[in-house]
């Protein structure tokens, strides 16, 4: 089953917005709650990206759009937006984890915990758009109401 889509300004102040939505779609269809909260962190730091690098740095505007979709066995949280293209998972991981923070370069930690958090992540340009998916298998997932 798929949601209705929520549209939203592509700005800072709309990705509140944005994680409720996927919230409810975690608790409404049984995510247990460690899982539903790596959601939560993966597609916050990629809609946060979004809107920094993919609209405010690159001089753009523009919405993102977010849905739900549930199977038997998956909860599938989609973000699409027409920022500038950025496939997240181009970013080379981490080679100095074992290192102390401050001997560590900057950047890239996030996208990579964000990744290594859900169970399946893609990414694909269609057009204009730049379309994330996020997948976090559930046994038993329920049918959805919308919020």
């Amino acid at each position: 089953m798929i949601l209705e889509p929520l549209t939203l300004p592509g700005r800072t102040d709309y990705l509140s917005q944005v994680m409720d939505y996927v919230t409810w779609a975690a608790a409404a269809c049984g995510l247990p709650e460690a899982a539903a909260y790596r959601l939560s962190l993966a597609v916050d730091e990629i809609a946060t990206n979004v809107v920094i690098h993919g609209y405010q740095d690159a001089g753009r505007s523009g919405d993102l759009t977010v849905w739900a979709e549930t199977t038997a066995d998956r909860l599938i949280i989609c973000l699409e937006d027409t920022g500038e293209p950025f496939d997240p998972r181009q970013v080379p991981q981490p080679s100095d984890l074992d290192r102390p923070l401050e001997e560590r370069r900057d950047g890239g930690l996030g996208i990579f915990l964000a990744l290594w958090g859900v169970d399946g992540f893609s990414y694909e340009r269609r057009g204009d758009k730049n379309r994330s998916e996020f997948i976090m298998e559930q046994p038993g997932a329920g049918a959805l109401d919308s919020p």
